[in-house]
């Protein structure tokens, strides 16, 4: 039984998210933002990356350097294959809620706790961790069995076929009108099949990895390769979902962040009329 709603001007009101997609994402995006600022909490304790078991701290792969500048005060630098910058301001030396320069590899704004605390940190990303593993767990879980994942991120053949028309509208601008409306488009579907199954399984498998007690059982590091590597993947994962994220929002935005957020927050989504084609 179709649940559409016809609207005036030749809308179309359809029903495009359930209940458990819709709870879950906005536990799923309090649980993100929750864990990236206590993560960077404790980046503060020891703002260096490293591959293998052991830290090298003479050769790191990637660092947030805080040193004293040739006026006396606080200088940031960002050290990274190919990169060696200044960053301060922002990473390495910031203002502190006082608004005096402090050398401190990440500001204070972008930490849980905001002031240096490294235990309440681990205990806010710990929690935080769990739950996002759970809610992720329910996703996961009643999506398959519904067979909706198959059927909304699996790009079908015709999606493949025309992925190039899909990059050019998209540089446009154009976004999907009509029945194509009704589901994700190839790009969104290449886009979140890597990190529904990909990305987020990798991050969360590195972040047990880190975990003594879950380690000494399973040995998530070795098969890694190191300690080190899993604390370095986790971080380059945790980025790359950030950047994820952002372009996401940016998405949303562009196509209409009333009709994209009325959809996630009530399941139901307008779809605009197909254009005409012109002669």
């Amino acid at each position: 039984m179709s649940l559409d709603k016809p609207l005036a001007g030749g809308r179309l009101l359809v029903f495009r998210h359930p209940a458990v997609v819709r709870i879950t994402h906005w536990v799923n995006l309090a649980s993100l933002v929750l864990l990236l600022l206590s993560g960077l909490q404790i980046l503060c304790s020891h703002p260096a990356f490293y591959w293998g078991e052991t830290a090298r701290f003479a050769e790191p792969f990637a660092a947030i350097v805080s040193e004293i500048g040739n006026d006396g005060e606080p200088r940031g630098r960002l050290i990274a294959p190919g990169v060696n910058v200044d960053t301060t301001g922002l990473l390495g030396a910031s203002k502190n809620a006082d608004g005096l320069m402090t050398s401190r590899a990440i500001p204070h704004w972008l930490t849980l706790p905001g002031e240096l605390d490294l235990g309440a940190g681990r205990r806010w990303h710990f929690f935080f961790a769990w739950l996002f593993v759970l809610n992720g767990a329910l996703y996961l879980a009643t999506g398959l069995l519904s067979r909706r994942l198959q059927r909304e991120l699996v790009p079908s053949r015709d999606q493949l076929a025309h992925i190039g028309q899909a990059v050019r509208d998209h540089l446009r601008l154009r976004f999907a009108r009509g029945e194509e409306a009704r589901r994700y488009n190839v790009l969104q579907k290449l886009t979140y099949l890597p990190v529904v199954f990909g990305l987020l399984p990798l991050m969360v498998l590195t972040g047990l990895a880190m975990s003594p007690a879950v380690d000494a059982r399973l040995h998530l590091a070795m098969v890694l390769g190191g300690r080190q590597t899993a604390r370095t993947l986790h971080f380059l994962c945790a980025s790359g979902l950030v950047a994820f994220v952002v372009v996401h929002v940016g998405m949303v935005i562009l196509a209409g962040p009333v009709n994209e957020l009325r959809s996630m927050i009530t399941g139901w989504f307008v779809i605009k009329p197909a254009e005409e084609d012109t002669p």
